[in-house]
């Protein structure tokens, strides 16, 4: 029954926390600056739970895929309803400014207060409680407050880890994998899997943490890394590809040893028979070099059998898995491009070592702002045609990770839930009007204008804005839906 469970509460406990925490930063800030605010709602929907605090309502709503925080505002009704409904006390009551009746009616509403402002008594919102009557800077900040939590939820949340978890050390210094980005980009040629590090920017490492810090701490214009086969000198770019973080990251990989330690439930590895714990040590009768030559050559195969040579228990056998064919986005050229995945994750064989708080938050600070990054250049891509929204996953896919990752422990889950908080703090500064960063984009134009825009001009911009989330939620939906159902049938 517990097990049951499980799933359900992880994926509430994700979307929970990310939304709670987000919406906590607008409340918070209008509190702060004077801005009325009525009503705080986690979801959407029919109420659950609510209950009155001061002068504001608690929601606990049936639809935990969002919140608002409800705001006084000169545009009451299409503020009312961008945020989850009016907020007249009844059905059929006469409605002034701000949603303050003009004749009390005789059913009151829940939490009626005869001496209350709207939408809890017949008191007008006063104007200096409006959102519109406070100055730019002040609403900037009421703005900009949900997503400043959520980049810090998810930077605590690393931070966090680290230092509870401690830092696990891998004890090699050979490279596993050297990810192409293009067929003709030579600045890699160079190197190769089996090559060893012996120091990167002139400073000698150790173990592959130190080949890792160093190229993604370094502020050098050029990287050389020294290996036992020669000097090779990359220049670094900011962004891409070849940005020292994608490097440290993505680009160059260690070799460690290719043991099973996770299985996902359904997948390809488990109709196969794969055991966590088995060693793959060839692919079709050719030997491996690693974890993630296993994974190169398995993501090369979407759709075609593979016989895996796996040592179990002192002897070795063949297994037979034919990887499903996923879309998915190539982590380096940022494009949509169909991946083989059998579902299987590699056994932790490194040594786990206590880590001082002070790297602890210097990693998570770069931690945090590399995810950042990557979001940013998958929106770019996005935008500008070079990536395919097929690679795109949604609440479905999200729940499914939360999923797997409770099954995994309260570390994965944790590191979801700061990726995600991350990803959403990102996504909600794109210019579209329903979002944060439309709204700060609408202030800001108002700003300038001298005036508020024109009630047609809002409307226009809302309703675009809106058509523009249904039509992306549509699409990652339909992802989500097409992969679960080609898993299930196996197709």
């Amino acid at each position: 029954m517990l097990e049951w469970l499980r799933t359900p509460a992880a994926i509430v406990f994700v979307f929970g926390v990310v939304i709670f925490v987000h919406e906590l930063g607008h409340f918070i800030a209008a509190k702060l600056m004077g801005v009325y605010a009525p009503r705080f709602s986690i979801g959407f929907g029919p109420a659950l739970l609510s209950h009155k605090w001061g002068e504001t309502e608690y929601i606990l709503a049936a639809l935990p895929l969002g919140g608002y925080v409800r705001m006084a505002s000169r545009e009451d009704e299409s503020m009312a309803f961008l945020e989850g409904g009016s907020e007249t006390p009844t059905p059929g009551a006469e409605v002034g400014a701000n949603g303050a009746p003009t004749i009390v009616p005789e059913t009151k509403p829940r939490y009626y207060d005869p001496n209350g402002m709207a939408p809890f008594g017949p008191k007008p919102v006063p104007e200096n409680r409006w959102l519109e009557s406070k100055s730019l800077l002040a609403r900037l900040f009421i703005m900009l407050a949900g997503v400043t939590m959520n980049f810090t939820l998810g930077f605590l949340i690393i931070a966090g880890v680290l230092i509870t978890a401690g830092e696990v050390v891998y004890q090699t210094r050979e490279i596993g994998d050297v990810v192409a980005v293009t067929a003709n980009d030579s600045a890699f040629h160079t190197l190769a899997a089996g090559d060893t590090v012996v120091s990167v920017d002139g400073r000698t490492v150790q173990t592959w943490n130190d080949v890792s810090e160093r190229i993604a701490t370094d502020s050098e214009p050029t990287l050389v890394i020294r290996t036992n086969r020669g000097i090779t000198t990359i220049p670094v770019q900011d962004t891409g590809a070849h940005s020292r973080l994608a490097i440290a990251a993505t680009v160059l990989r260690p070799n460690l040893p290719a043991v099973v330690g996770q299985i996902a439930a359904g997948r390809p590895a488990e109709r196969a028979g794969l055991l966590v714990g088995d060693s793959v040590v060839a692919l079709n009768g050719a030997p491996i070099r690693g974890w993630f030559g296993l994974v190169r050559l398995i993501e090369a195969s979407p759709g075609k059998p593979l016989t895996l040579r796996v040592r179990r228990g002192g002897s070795e056998r063949d297994v037979k898995v034919t990887p499903d064919s996923t879309h998915d986005v190539n982590p380096i050229t940022q494009r949509d491009t169909v991946l083989g995945k059998i579902g299987v994750g590699i056994k932790d064989l490194g040594v786990r070592h206590p880590i001082e708080t002070s790297d602890a938050i210097k990693s998570a600070w770069l931690t945090t702002w590399g995810n950042a990054g990557l979001i940013v250049q998958t929106l770019h891509h996005l935008m500008t045609g070079q990536q395919s929204v097929k690679g795109l996953s949604g609440p479905i896919g999200v729940g499914d990770q939360a999923r797997q990752a409770a099954q995994l422990g309260w570390t994965p889950l944790l590191l979801l839930l700061a990726l995600l908080s991350i990803n959403l703090a990102v996504v909600n500064l794109v210019p579209i009007p329903i979002l944060d960063g439309g709204q700060i984009l609408i202030m800001v134009a108002e700003s300038i204008k001298g005036r508020a825009l024109a009630a047609r001009t809002r409307v226009l911009l809302f309703y675009g804005g809106f058509s523009a989330i249904v039509l992306l939620f549509s699409i990652v939906t339909f992802n989500d839906i097409s992969s679960l159902v080609k898993r299930i049938f196996h197709l």
